[in-house]
């Protein structure tokens, strides 16, 4: 069996190298992703694109979780050689923005962590090279109007792209987790004591809520305790509620400006060209119109959850689980959603 410290060694030089890959324009990234896409595709067996590659309208499309499975739908990293496994990083790479895809790789380094944390026997289910790429339809297809989609998927990371042409159509569900939320305890690897690979997107909600008044507290906080998990984890769609918490227009300039700065934190996962279609979305709609809610504990260390909703997403943040080593709250789990419908499907009235 592989040393961990040999996986964690061969897992990073993959991901660190997909960083210095020169991409084409970063406000084309349908281009870059459907030249990467038919690159890897082309690195693979006859038998490995039978697993890689399924019909666009395949009902897996719309299948997704980021809790730890035997199996999922589509390719593993593990069963690639170095060369498809460097030709599948490039292609996540390209549909993620620096950040998004420095979250990516340390999310998977998280898994190497947690199999030092939690011992023998663990080896199967925690590995960081467990994450499954799948295409779904044919990104050779000139056909302009043909969608293809991609998903990466593996224990606390689901990202999943439509392209439609030169156009990124849709881009969500896109999850991302961390155990532990902040590293406590010393471990081998790339990863150090106080590593918070999710960090900007607790550390500024709770600057956010600490700033209401006596007066907000009461609008903003929508239960006393957190819930386990975020809504509508796995479901294709999510329900589109009525808001709920504190709305963007009883929130004073600089409450506002934090808000905007949370919301880039999970937008700013995406390239520029599809972050900037989802602030262009956000614009139109009227920020008026997004309220922020709060659940839970007002501290770390202890359960807290956060909402954030506007007419064309949602964000959701809960903290309540322990981490390996037993740590209080310190297992995140955060979603961005989009609420006129993932996968580039209508939502159903």
């Amino acid at each position: 069996m592989m040393k961990r410290s040999a996986l964690l060694t061969g897992c990073s030089a993959v991901l660190i190298a997909c960083f210095a890959l020169a991409l084409k324009p970063a406000d084309r990234p349908a281009e870059n992703m459907r030249s990467f896409a038919i690159a890897w595709l082309e690195t693979l067996s006859d038998q490995q694109v039978e697993q890689a590659r399924l019909p666009y309208d395949s009902p897996k499309r719309v299948q997704w979780h980021f809790i730890p499975k035997p199996q999922r739908k589509g390719l593993p990293l593990r069963d690639m050689n170095d060369a498809e496994r460097t030709a599948a990083l490039r292609l996540v790479r390209a549909a993620l923005s620096e950040v998004g895809y420095h979250k990516t790789s340390q999310i998977m380094s998280l898994e190497a962590v947690l199999r030092e944390l939690e011992g023998p026997g663990s080896e199967a289910r925690r590995d960081p090279l467990k994450y499954y790429v799948t295409i779904f339809g044919d990104p050779a297809n000139d056909d302009a109007l043909a969608p293809w989609g991609l998903s990466f998927e593996g224990h606390h990371l689901s990202l999943n792209f439509v392209c439609q042409g030169d156009e990124v159509v849709d881009s969500t569900p896109q999850f991302f987790a961390a155990n532990p939320a902040e590293l406590k305890t010393e471990v081998e690897g790339p990863l150090k004591v106080g590593t918070r690979v999710l960090g900007k997107e607790e550390a500024l909600a709770f600057e956010l809520l600490h700033s209401m008044s006596d007066s907000q507290q009461p609008q903003v906080r929508i239960a006393e305790e957190a819930p386990a998990e975020i809504r509508f984890a796995g479901e294709a769609q999510p329900e589109v509620t009525e808001p709920e918490g504190i709305a963007w227009s009883e929130l004073n300039a600089g409450q506002q400006e934090r808000l905007k700065q949370l919301i880039e934190v999970y937008n700013g996962a995406m390239p520029e060209e599809v972050a900037a279609a989802r602030r262009e979305l956000i614009e139109q709609q009227g920020w008026d119109k997004i309220h922020f809610a709060w659940a839970g504990a007002s501290k770390p260390g202890v359960g807290h959850y956060y909402r954030i909703q506007g007419p064309t997403f949602l964000i959701e943040f809960v903290n309540t689980q322990p981490d390996a080593a037993g740590n209080p709250a310190n297992h995140i789990h955060c979603v961005w959603r989009d609420l006129t419908g993932d996968f580039h499907l209508p939502i159903e009235d």
